[in-house]
């Protein structure tokens, strides 16, 4: 079974100004409710006090806790933080944590919501409120559960806040491939930035992927992949600009995961940006992509078992 995180919460109303996000995270639900018994449940608790300010400012924490972040701020986000939105924002990084638990365990698990990866230490930004995936590992690492964790952002857009709160904190390394030219404007400089150039296909995008994230993981070793798992280098969608099918993007979860399984890395997935009229449509993509990585593991319990990597020892 497909170990995966999910919570009541992560279906929060008042998103109005990016209602594709909420009508998402349902479908996102739903589907995989239908996979049956393929699908392994998970609830989590919402991360501690202590652990979200030890990536965000606490006054800016306190702000979104309170549901009183100012209107600027919330303009940067791009919607209202209800007290729902506050509480969705709370939860989601503990969904994220708990899939690294998970796949520190058993390989590979999935967050239904998270890669929140635009917030940065005092403000959210790009539909993200507190940035889940530098909570996670900066606490995966900090409490011994993992020695070093490879952030893999594979989102259309540069995880420019993720980079910014995790730069020089030991154990923790990024990785970013994005198309260079869209959001943000400034970029934020990861541990390695691969910047491609607007209409990159299947094929150019799978190459550079290959050639340089399979030689920084043999290099970097880490324990735990945390995964941004987003669907926007689709070529349909609405703030992309890359031109990847769905076979591509497929090809995308299946060179990462199996790359991962082979070197006994776990890997924790979330499930990043993708933004369209269709709520189904981006909803289906972002569970074949989670089935995808989780039948790629399968694949590989002998490699996971006796792996190079330390991940699936602990």
């Amino acid at each position: 079974m497909i170990a995966v995180v999910h919570h009541p919460a992560y279906v929060a109303v008042g998103q109005s100004a990016n209602p594709s996000q909420l009508s998402k995270n349902a479908a996102i639900r739903d589907l995989l409710r239908a996979e049956g018994g393929a699908i392994d449940w998970h609830e989590p608790d919402m991360m501690p006090l202590q652990w979200i300010e030890a990536v965000h400012d606490p006054a800016y924490v306190a702000e979104v806790i309170e549901a009183r972040v100012p209107r600027e701020k919330e303009r940067r986000i791009g919607f209202a933080v209800t007290p729902a939105v506050a509480a969705r924002a709370q939860v989601v990084p503990g969904g994220t944590w708990l899939a690294g638990k998970l796949a520190l365990k058993r390989g590979f698990a999935a967050n239904s919501a998270g890669g929140s990866h635009h917030a940065l230490v005092d403000t959210g930004a790009g539909y993200c409120v507190l940035n889940d995936l530098a909570i996670a590992a900066v606490r995966l690492v900090e409490e011994g559960s993992a020695v070093r964790i490879l952030i893999v952002d594979c989102d259309v857009h540069q995880g420019d806040g993720t980079a910014a709160l995790t730069a020089g904190r030991p154990g923790i390394a990024t990785y970013s491939i994005h198309a260079e030219k869209n959001f943000p404007a400034r970029k934020a400089r990861s541990t390695l930035d691969v910047a491609l150039p607007d209409g990159t296909g299947d094929a150019a995008y799978l190459e550079r992927l290959a050639e340089t994230l399979l030689p920084m993981l043999d290099h970097y070793r880490p324990d735990l992949i945390l995964y941004q798992a987003g669907i926007d280098p689709l070529a349909s969608d609405r703030l992309g600009r890359l031109a990847l099918t769905d076979g591509g993007l497929v090809a995308r979860e299946t060179i990462i995961a199996q790359a991962a399984a082979k070197r006994g890395i776990a890997l924790a997935s979330t499930v990043g940006g993708g933004y369209g009229a269709d709520g189904m449509v981006l909803a289906t993509a972002h569970v074949r992509a989670i089935l995808t990585l989780g039948h790629a593991y399968r694949d590989f319990p002998a490699r996971l078992r006796e792996g190079s990597g330390a991940g699936m020892s602990r």
